[in-house]
């Protein structure tokens, strides 16, 4: 252990994954798998009504029937504390959101299908089903918005208007630079609403402990130290009455761990009745209530010099941000408007975001938030601006990417009162693309381009991208020397099923030199192990957080050495640690498990983003006769800066292009007229399963590591699905070309792609 003449090797390699195991036997721990003395369950009454005012809501009936301890609404939570309280932004907080924050129940009005209006608690989860058919809810129907130019539907009738704000990303003055532009073309795209769906659907259970005033609610994922400061704030506890604790959890993609209305109902029931109070979700309610995401159209316009250098971009894309605005609502839309330029040095950029609410399920942040989108506008636009300036496709892009010189390259600006400005760090975009048309063999594959064979049209494209991450502001990390002389490992990230577990494991072994073995292990996500923690979010875990690991673990190393010091009667300087002994002068020693206890914190802060950045590229068959589109060859290649577990990261970029794929052409949740949605059910909403995209290749690389941080890594949980929208979107474009088939929305189902060749003949 801590022999600094022999440095541990594991970070770097294809270690494989130390919480594997557990779950393989079965002996995962998911919140529905925890059981409580006393425990109760909850469902809770949702709206069936897109738009109304509430005229009453009798729970009488219910509160009488066997086993219901207590049926909840807005009257009783006003109650008790006075008032109904509201979900604040966590992210992108602007005076302008606040009216449209979300209520913890539906208080006089009702504004999405699915919306909570009253919970009820009961000695089973049948009981408390079987409870709201009991409730009499008496809603007065209202005019419905589902659509951003909706006209008489107002949702919040004091703010006098549906559009919470408009953000505007700057860089340069692009009105000027569109003036005498030698080309210039406008385009109009839209990607549809859809969503993660973990194979772990919500679920929370509270306990209220009255004797020591304290409430413990399990359940925590991803934000649990926000999640914990917003239900103090709202409940009247202090932070330090209020234990949050993560258990494993089954996904997350950024839609699961942020403040829900759940998250204040369920330990609001639990201190209510004085019992333990559990809820979990089912996927009808998952599809409903859990975050929505993506749902922005953008009218987007390029302007071009004749040798198809970029000179301007502007455009204005609307938003809906469904009913309101909670916890990371507008996150999305900020970044469609910051970084719609992706990794092209574009010098003169407006960009105005505009963000809409609609009687729809709220929306917040799914893998790639803004970045998606964003990337589908974009790339889609490039391509066709690269055929009416006659450029290969390729080359355009590869003139217009930011160069190895020009970094750190400054992003468009998102002006005040936001006023959010980040950079680029280290990078050779043009050597990633290269790479990718190398591995998809582009020079010989090209021949194949909107040729019709055996009844299909081929289609090759390519896109590049990057991806933010490594949000600040920082992160925590504790150690500490166990009997054995094994470490334990305490971070203040969250495990989100992205492997966190072995990577902090691989970071912690090789700063304390010691074998992975003696990592005793990594615990996560829960108020209890670090004092201030922020959790996993952004593709910020590796980096934020191994980085602290780091700080803690050389920290370690120094209390060690003062406590053998102590022992031993000599100078904290004198001390070497070898294996499991540290040596002192003269052939003194003691060993470590004789300093047992010994422990020490760790600490990372940085404001400095990391850009990986990467190309990707896809060749496509499609059937003109059903629209359906085979994905023949998928090739991504990504430089993350430093590779912490090679098969991780493999998993990670894997999964997110699947996920894109999935949103590229299946996943739609679609609403009609009256604001109900019409597929609330995997029958209706359709996901890509494994058999669906079988040729996946993925490359990662570590040429150009960021000066940000000690491990020189860059985050890489989002980069996969970024550019599959547009990729997806141009290959099919490419193999329709001689049908003149131009998509402008996603998703390409094979319906809306059979109707758009019918419209082209």
């Amino acid at each position: 252990m801590m022999n600094s003449s022999k440095p541990n090797l594991l970070v770097g390699s294809p270690v494989e994954r130390v919480e594997d195991l557990r779950f393989l036997r079965g002996r995962g721990q998911y919140v529905d798998d925890i059981v409580r003395d006393g425990l109760l369950h909850a469902a809770i009454l949702r709206s069936s009504v897109a738009h109304g005012r509430i005229v009453a809501v009798d729970v009488s009936a219910a509160l009488a029937l066997p086993g219901v301890h207590a049926v909840i609404a807005a009257t009783d939570i006003r109650e008790a504390l006075g008032a109904v309280p509201a979900i604040p932004l966590r992210q992108e907080q602007m005076p302008a959101f606040k009216p449209f924050e979300q209520p913890v129940i539906a208080d006089g009005k009702v504004r999405y299908v699915g919306e909570p209006v009253a919970l009820v608690v009961a000695d089973s989860a049948a009981m408390a089903e079987d409870a709201l058919d009991a409730v009499v809810l008496d809603i007065a129907a209202l005019p419905v918005a589902v659509k951003p130019d909706s006209v008489g539907a107002l949702l919040v009738e004091s703010t006098g208007s549906n559009c919470a704000a408009t953000l505007t990303a700057l860089r340069g003055d692009a009105d000027a630079a569109f003036k005498d532009a030698p080309y210039v073309r406008r385009e109009r795209f839209r990607v549809q609403r859809h969503t993660a769906v973990p194979m772990e659907a919500r679920g929370l259970l509270a306990e209220w402990d009255a004797v020591r005033g304290h409430l413990t609610v399990y359940g925590a994922a991803k934000v649990a130290f926000a999640v914990r400061r917003i239900l103090a704030a709202q409940l009247a506890l202090s932070e330090a009455e209020i234990t949050m604790l993560e258990s494993d959890v089954g996904g997350a993609f950024g839609v699961r761990g942020e403040f829900y209305p759940e998250d204040f109902l369920i330990p609001f029931a639990a201190k209510t009745v004085g019992r333990p109070v559990k809820w979990i979700e089912d996927r009808r309610e998952h599809l409903t209530a859990t975050n929505h995401a993506r749902d922005v159209v953008c009218e987007l316009e390029i302007a071009c010099e004749r040798d198809g250098a970029i000179r301007a971009l502007r455009g204005h894309a609307h938003a809906d941000v469904g009913a309101y605005l909670r916890t990371n609502g507008a996150t999305g839309a900020r970044n469609v408007a910051q970084v719609l330029s992706g990794p092209y040095s574009i010098p003169h950029i407006r960009i105005d975001v505009s963000l809409h609410v609609s009687n729809k399920t709220p929306v917040g942040t799914y893998r790639g938030p803004g970045r998606f989108e964003a990337d589908f506008f974009r790339e889609r636009l490039l391509d066709m601006a690269a055929r009416d300036l006659k450029l290969d496709p390729v080359e355009f892009r590869r003139r217009n990417l930011i160069a190895e010189a020009q970094m750190p390259y400054a992003l468009a600006t998102v002006a005040p009162p936001l006023n959010i400005a980040t950079e680029t760090d280290t990078g050779d975009y043009r050597m990633t693309l290269d790479r990718c048309l190398v591995e998809i063999d582009w020079r010989n594959k090209i021949a194949l381009q909107g040729k019709l064979i055996d009844g299909r049209f081929h289609g090759l494209a390519v896109s590049c991208y990057i991806e933010g991450g490594a949000s600040g502001p920082r992160e925590n990390a504790r150690m500490v020397l166990e009997a054995d002389g094994a470490v334990s490992v305490y971070v203040g990230s969250s495990a989100v099923g992205q492997g966190l577990e072995t990577i902090f494991s691989q970071i912690a072994a090789d700063a304390l030199e010691m074998p992975l073995e003696r990592i005793r292990g990594v615990f996560h996500g829960s108020t209890t192990h670090v004092r201030e923690g922020f959790g996993s979010f952004s593709s910020r875990s590796t980096v934020m957080g191994g980085s602290a690991v780091i700080d803690a673990a050389n920290n370690l190393k120094t209390a060690i050495r003062a406590a053998a010091a102590k022992r031993l009667g000599c100078a904290a300087a004198d001390i070497a640690i070898d294996g499991g002994q540290a040596l002192g002068p003269a052939r003194t020693s003691i060993a470590l498990t004789q300093l047992a206890g010994v422990s020490a914190e760790g600490s990372y802060a940085s404001t400095k983003r990391t850009y990986s950045y990467g190309a990707h590229a896809a060749h496509v068959a499609v059937d003109p006769k059903t629209g359906q589109v085979a994905v023949l060859d998928y090739v991504a290649v990504e430089d993350v800066g430093r590779i912490i577990n090679p098969h991780t990261l493999h998993g990670q970029c894997i999964g997110a292009i699947v996920q894109g794929l999935g949103g590229a052409m299946l996943e739609h949740l679609v609403y009609d007229e009256a604001g109900q949605l019409l597929t609330g059910s995997l029958a209706d909403y359709l996901m890509p399963t494994a058999s669906d995209f079988p040729s996946i290749r993925a490359f990662a690389l570590e040429a150009k590591p960021t000066p940000h941080n000690p491990l020189g890594a860059k985050g890489a949980g989002e980069g996969g699905i970024i550019p599959v929208g547009g990729l997806i979107a141009n290959a099919v474009a490419a193999a329709l070309g001689s049908l003149g088939v131009e998509p402008r929305e996603l998703p390409l189902s094979p319906p809306r792609l059979w109707q758009l060749i019918q419209a082209a003949q």
